[in-house]
């Protein structure tokens, strides 16, 4: 059986609070925690010289206005060098791409819950599982609730699963393969995080008759955490945690 399922909020920001500031950021979890937030998600990359950074796209561009370079080509330093708060809006400029020891450092003096998403660049899955995880066993205190582990990269799982069997595992999905089963039996996640736009009511069941509580992403909209919530999904990941967390706070009043 996979570690017993960490203690979630329903709503979790992502990214930090990708609508309010930059994702993936030290002033994303900052905004999260003021936000009401007690737990974020975020994306883990490798640098060139193997160092866990914060970063969801293979590329830089899109989060440091434009600057060219593939993440897995820069070392630290280059990637320390950009800019990925200007972007967002002027109060953030000068918003620097933190490594995963220093978020973990800052939710933990925010006293947020942490996902960790594994997101690597192709061939490095099991690379990347690897080190996050070595940060988080340099890092995260064993008296407080264990980093959740999640990635659509199931090689990645499964190094994980290897690695740090004890650290709970949630297993991204964007649209259900028929094999699905077979997945969830050699990961053996703790949660599953499926895109929320094609669940079902018994898509949700599937998995929670399975022992999966359901993360579903990346949920704004609040008639459709509504309606997740009245299907059975346990919590959401969301840009927006402010305009969510009263439909939660109705869910788990209802």
């Amino acid at each position: 059986m996979p570690p017993r399922p960490p203690a979630f909020p329903r709503i979790i920001g992502h990214r930090g609070a990708a609508a309010h500031a930059p994702e993936n950021t030290l002033a994303g979890f900052r905004k999260a925690a003021e936000l009401g937030c007690r737990m974020v998600e975020f994306d883990v990359k490798l640098s060139s010289d193997g160092i866990a950074v914060l970063m969801h796209d293979q590329t830089v561009a899109r989060t440091a206005g434009g600057a060219p370079g593939a993440v897995r080509d820069m070392t630290l330093a280059a990637l320390k060098a950009l800019d990925v708060g200007g972007g967002f809006g002027p109060a953030f400029a000068g918003e620097r791409v933190p490594t995963l020891e220093e978020a973990l450092g800052l939710a933990l003096a925010l006293g947020l819950a942490v996902n960790v998403e594994i997101k690597p660049c192709p061939g490095r899955e099991a690379e990347t599982a690897e080190a996050a995880i070595a940060v988080i066993r340099a890092v995260w205190p064993l008296d407080r609730e264990p980093p959740l582990l999640s990635s659509f990269a199931t090689d990645s799982l499964l190094a994980a699963k290897r690695v740090a069997p004890d650290l709970p595992r949630g297993w991204l999905v964007e649209v259900r393969p028929t094999d699905w089963r077979a997945i969830v039996a050699a990961v053996d996640p703790a949660t599953v995080h499926p895109d929320h736009s094609g669940l079902t009511a018994q898509i949700v069941a599937d998995y929670r008759a399975e022992g999966r509580p359901v993360l579903a992403y990346t949920v704004n909209d609040p008639d459709r955490a509504r309606t997740l919530f009245g299907i059975g999904v346990d919590a959401v990941i969301t840009d927006r945690p402010d305009a969510l967390m009263p439909i939660a706070e109705e869910a788990a009043g209802s």
